[in-house]
């Protein structure tokens, strides 16, 4: 039985390889002429879904920056590497003190794959990740300190470790909470503090696994220090997964700060991360939406979320086309 298992994934595997390499030939129009204004505004166009053989698709080599090399920024602005040697950073927090949180995490594990797609893409999400190799230590909460504030970090210590896949963090009141991906953590916290021993309250549980689609939790504080949102994405692409599976998902939840009672703010959104609120205002939620990618869709939607049901009928506008 083994060894048809090996097989069937070694064939599965070489199959994807000439699918790969026949892909650019079998591509659709890249959409470069496509009117990007139609993707801004309350009523953003949603393109027809384009099926072909064969989807396009190119998996980028991970090179990793060379000495001296970096991003390019806009005129007048310089960049420097304020730390190096991470293992998966995904977000970057800031403390009133200036202190700077780093949430380095490494997704769950334990989602059986089901189907032949779920090999196949496995394969292909460790090519994008740079391949095999030993891994270094994540789900870790890192603290960056610039004691004399010259742009070099002068302290760096390890907050939290040992997390259940880490992502969003907020500080208030001398607690530091932690959107794990199955909950929210409550952490006594004084600014200043290098090294956190106490156990957490969970102020809530938020949707996990054993299939944990999009596990990626975020959280945004707002303006009046009252409640968290926290990002809960789908858990599937098409509900391939079924409806119950989406329970609570592909949506933002508010949650009290002082009882940790929950509700589901806005709904309708694939992965919602990113939450921050305006910045001169402080009204508007915003939430930046991951979506699959045709080739007049951008990759990426800057939601302004509000309540009321115009985000869910989005939602299953988009359901609708892909049946």
């Amino acid at each position: 039985m083994h060894d048809r298992q090996n097989l069937l994934r070694a064939s599965l595997l070489a199959a994807t390889c000439l699918a790969v390499g026949a892909a650019p030939a079998l591509a659709q129009d890249s959409g470069s002429d496509f009117d990007i204004s139609s993707q801004i505004g309350p009523d953003p166009f949603l393109p027809e879904p384009a099926q072909s053989l064969l989807p396009s698709l190119k998996v980028a080599e991970v090179i990793g920056w060379q000495d001296g090399q970096t991003p390019t920024v806009p005129e007048g602005l310089t960049i420097t590497a304020y730390a190096t040697d991470l293992a998966n950073p995904r977000t970057v927090h800031t403390l009133p003190n200036g202190d700077v949180l780093v949430v380095q995490s490494r997704g769950p594990a334990g989602e059986p794959p089901n189907r032949p797609k779920d090999i196949i893409r496995g394969w292909i999400m460790s090519m994008a990740h740079g391949g095999g190799g030993e891994q270094k230590p994540s789900n870790i909460i890192t603290l960056l300190r610039d004691a004399d504030r010259d742009g070099a970090v002068d302290e760096r210590h390890d907050l939290l470790t040992n997390l259940d896949s880490p992502f969003g963090v907020a500080f208030a009141d001398d607690t530091l909470y932690v959107a794990a991906t199955d909950a929210i953590l409550a952490y006594p916290y004084q600014l200043g503090q290098t090294e956190i021993t106490a156990d957490p309250r969970v102020l809530t549980p938020l949707p996990g696994g054993p299939i944990n689609h999009h596990w990626t939790k975020d959280l945004a504080l707002s303006p009046d220090g009252r409640f968290l949102y926290a990002s809960v994405g789908s858990n599937s692409n098409i509900v391939e997964n079924g409806l119950e599976a989406e329970k609570g998902r592909a949506a933002i939840w508010q949650v009290d700060r002082q009882t940790g009672a929950s509700r589901v703010f806005a709904s309708g959104l694939r992965n919602p991360n990113g939450l921050t609120f305006h910045p001169e205002t402080g009204e508007a939620l915003h939430g930046r939406q991951r979506a699959r990618r045709t080739r007049a869709e951008p990759r990426s939607r800057l939601h302004d979320v509000g309540q009321g049901g115009r985000l869910l009928r989005l939602a299953m506008e988009l359901l609708r086309r892909t049946r």
